[in-house]
């Protein structure tokens, strides 16, 4: 029985380092296995893909062991978020309406 074989994309980032794999896989992979089949892991020492948040062409994927693949679809592989882009926000401002506050007050 012959199965049906697509081509798909994997990719990872660093800051200074990046790495595309062009795999063929078979029908009915999911995301996850996807990552997990591409060894990128041996490319970036400490990345765990079996944990790794992970998305298509630019979107998260929730369940990415449940998402099936299809033809040319580019698996996105993210590195976990270093600070809460909220917090961070909230501390902007809060440090942005101080100095505002201290300017006003010379």
């Amino acid at each position: 029985m012959d199965k049906t074989i697509i081509a798909i994309e994997v990719v990872y980032a660093l800051a200074d380092k990046q790495k595309l794999l062009r795999l063929t896989v078979p029908a009915g992979t999911s995301v996850r296995q996807a990552a997990l089949l591409s060894g990128m892991d041996g490319y970036f020492p400490g990345l765990n893909l079996a944990t790794a948040p992970l998305g298509i062409f630019g979107k998260a994927v929730p369940k990415p062991d449940e998402r099936v693949l299809e033809e040319g679809e580019r698996v996105e592989i993210y590195r976990p978020l270093i600070a809460d882009p909220k917090e961070v926000r909230k501390q902007r401002a809060a440090k942005a309406a101080k100095n505002r506050a201290e300017a006003g007050e010379g």
